[in-house]
């Protein structure tokens, strides 16, 4: 492009002009995702995933937060903050399923709990993502971070695992450029950072399990592998990616899946006592300021203007880290919602969710718009102008109205499915959320078992508008709203969707309704 401009200013005939204006359309449009095309039109976009998260946890959104996050609530100050977003799990695997498909998880095998270690790929390799479908777009694409949603190792003969071995299938295989990260969560084994297809380790040892708020489990690790490095390590990496990406014209999609607050819970030195919630709470600060350096980076390259940056979390606070100290430090992690992680309470799955993009969003503003983490291919489809396919985010709608304070006439989403660790499912609809099951679902009291033997009603209705710490179930006082919503989330299954479209199949029956004594 120099060369073109040097002799479009030394070279000043008729013909010479004509000649270098006709070369450089003909440049233009049989390349579109130049500079000219995209740079300036679609936004890169960076997807922070915190791990573990609760809606209490930042200042922004509870005030009696002894844990004071300033630069997440300066994103909020500078963006849009959502009070009723919500992950569609209560826990990791089926939400980042979610999330990158625009699909519920539980339309898959998986009806319950989390990937383990050495776990095939939940995502197929034909499924369309957000990655895949922004790729098609011209978008530089990368996930650096936590997985977690199981990867094909290389075995042995003897069907053990062989590490040394490139893996055969990885986030490369289902839409990203780059892949760096971890398998799963801080605490399950192995112990690697993966390049693409291969590990980074040159040696590998056993690491001897912990317990404590600091626990992870025994297994294989690589001899540049040290948990406490393992947060500022990957951020580091998200930043070089950010700073490389933008020296090429096409927009990048940067999926940044934190490894924290998630046990191990390790506060570097620079945090330790900062919060006044324990080393739970510093190190929640460590990821705030996970914030800061992105945003710094973004600012510092001149990019911030057109980069939509989300933050969010995968599912509420964990109890791992120690639910009844924070109780003591005078911390509510969920606020004034009822549970935590695993439960289908409002505590297990509803999230903060705040997204910045100055060209576009109003600063300071805020929606009690109900949305859900399967949301983002629906809205990332709308951004770029990409029609998606029927057999592609079956239950993704598109929230950009909200995200720009658009008007519009009925709500996003016509109802929202979530489920909790041992399965239970629920549907909310506006006000109304009707849970299939007795107890939480999860780990808080009642647990299935407990509610079971306590002999609780195996419907559970709750009005939001009026109980939204779900203290009263009046699903005996509503049995036409019970009937209402059994029967919507009985045609989402059957359906194989919740979005209009033409129905599609699940991977494998899913039954929903409570076992009956």
């Amino acid at each position: 492009m120099r060369f073109i401009a040097y002799i479009y200013a030394h070279k000043t005939s008729t013909f010479y002009k004509n000649y270098v204006f006709f070369w450089l359309l003909t440049f233009i449009f049989t390349n579109p995702h130049t500079v000219f095309s995209q740079q300036h039109k679609l936004p890169n976009i960076i997807y922070i995933l915190a791990d573990d998260l609760g809606y209490g946890d930042i200042s922004h959104l509870n005030e009696a937060s002894k844990i004071k996050t300033p630069n997440i609530d300066q994103l909020a100050a500078e963006g849009i903050s959502f009070t009723d977003a919500h992950s569609n799990s209560a826990v990791c695997s089926p939400t980042r399923y979610g999330i990158l498909t625009g699909r519920y998880a539980w339309r898959t095998w998986m009806k319950k709990g989390v990937l383990w270690s050495y776990d095939e790929p939940l995502i197929k390799k034909d499924r369309a993502t957000v990655a895949s479908i922004l790729k098609k777009k011209g978008y530089q694409t990368a996930c650096i971070g936590k997985w977690h949603l199981g990867l094909e190792w290389a075995k042995n003969i003897d069907g053990s695992v062989n590490f040394k071995q490139p893996l055969k299938s990885t986030p490369n295989d289902v839409g990203f450029d780059l892949f760096y990260g971890i398998s799963a969560s801080l605490d399950i084994p192995p112990y690697f950072y993966i390049e693409n297809h291969k590990i980074t380790a040159t040696k590998i040892d056993t690491i001897e399990a912990t317990t404590g708020k600091g626990f992870w489990r025994k297994g294989p690790i690589g001899n540049d592998f040290k948990h406490q490095d393992v947060l500022p390590h990957l951020t580091n990496k998200a930043i070089t990616y950010i700073q490389e990406s933008t020296q090429n014209n096409n927009p990048f999609f940067l999926y940044f899946p934190l490894p924290a607050p998630h046990t191990p819970i390790l506060p570097s030195a620079k945090f330790k006592g900062k919060s006044e919630a324990g080393d739970y709470g510093d190190f929640v600060l460590m990821v705030d300021d996970v914030i800061k350096q992105l945003e710094n980076t973004v600012k510092e390259l001149g990019i911030s203007e057109n980069t939509l940056i989300i933050f969010t979390s995968d599912n509420g606070f964990a109890p791992a880290a120690d639910t009844k100290e924070q109780l003591r430090f005078g911390h509510t992690p969920s606020k004034n919602f009822r549970g935590y992680k695993a439960d289908i309470y409002e505590g297990g799955h509803r999230i903060p969710f705040i997204a910045k993009w100055p060209a576009k969003i109003k600063k300071g503003t805020s929606s009690n718009e109900i949305i859900c983490l399967t949301d983002l291919m629906a809205t990332a489809a709308a951004i770029v102008d990409e029609k998606l396919a029927d057999n592609e985010a079956e239950d993704s709608y598109n929230i950009l109205p909200a995200l720009l304070s658009a008007p519009y006439d009925t709500p996003i989403r016509e109802a929202t499915v979530h489920h909790s660790i041992e399965g239970m499912f629920s549907i909310r609809q506006g006000k109304w959320k009707l849970v299939f099951g007795a107890g939480s679902g999860g780990w808080s009291y009642p647990t299935p078992k407990e509610a079971e033997e306590m002999k609780l009603p195996n419907y559970q209705l709750y009005n939001l508008e009026k109980d939204i710490s779900e203290t009263v179930n009046i699903a005996k006082e509503h049995p036409a709203m019970v009937k209402k919503l059994t029967l919507l989330m009985k045609s989402y299954i059957e359906k194989g969707r919740s979005t209009i479209g033409k129905p599609q199949n699940n991977d494998t029956k899913t039954s929903f309704l409570p076992k009956t004594p």
